[in-house]
């Protein structure tokens, strides 16, 4: 009889292995990241890493970030970003019935330290299409490795997200008409910085 203790691991991390090494595949400067999905008897179905669109040049290759230039919080304006996401990519990639009732694992790696990425989850836009995909479970890897399941019908409704940046919006252009107003008044709080309205100052504000 062999006495040789067999180490083997579990399939949630076989498949997030293979999430990462697909996460090296990425083009992105701040963060790499990989996704596969698994269907519900096994079976890979399908993988993707964050990258540009087909036939669009990647941001590894052009060496700039707007995201990072503009120092962008993480989560938010995705518009001024070049990459397709990993999770999207993958469920792109994937027979849509294959994809129903499977797991998606998700590997995020910080590009500059090459360490695991912090608060790792799926953006608002990539949670729509994973509930969309009708997929069931989806795996992470926290920063210290170790592995996080959620359910995708558990993620609160992004209504609250959307809110706060309607409050964000409605304040920067309040704060835009009063500096507009302000600029436009003079010294005594009239349209016309010289007190005079019939124009013939010729200070050009009449």
């Amino acid at each position: 009889m062999s006495t040789t203790q067999y180490v083997r691991p579990s399939k949630d991390e076989s498949f997030m292995e293979i999430a990462e090494s697909v996460s090296m595949r990425s083009t992105c400067l701040r963060r790499r990241y990989g996704a596969v999905i698994v269907s519900k008897d096994g079976r890979i179905v399908s993988t993707g890493y964050n990258g540009a669109p087909r036939h669009r040049v990647n941001c590894c290759d052009l060496n700039s970030c707007l995201r990072d230039e503009l120092k962008i919080k993480p989560g938010t304006h995705y518009e001024l970003c070049r990459s397709v996401h990993a999770e999207a990519n993958a469920i792109i990639n994937g027979n849509p019935l294959d994809i129903i009732d499977g797991t998606l694992y998700l590997s995020g790696t910080d590009a500059a330290t090459n360490k695991p990425s912090k608060h790792i989850s799926p953006c608002a836009m990539c949670q729509r299409l994973i509930l969309n995909a009708q997929i069931a479970r989806v795996v992470m890897r926290d920063e210290n490795r170790n592995l996080v399941e959620v359910n995708p019908l558990d993620w609160d409704d992004d209504s609250a997200l959307l809110e706060e940046h309607r409050r964000n919006l409605q304040a920067h252009k309040d704060a835009a008409t009063a500096d507009s107003e302000s600029a436009t008044k003079g010294s005594d709080g009239d349209s016309c910085s010289c007190g005079k309205h019939d124009g013939s100052c010729g200070c050009g504000c009449c």
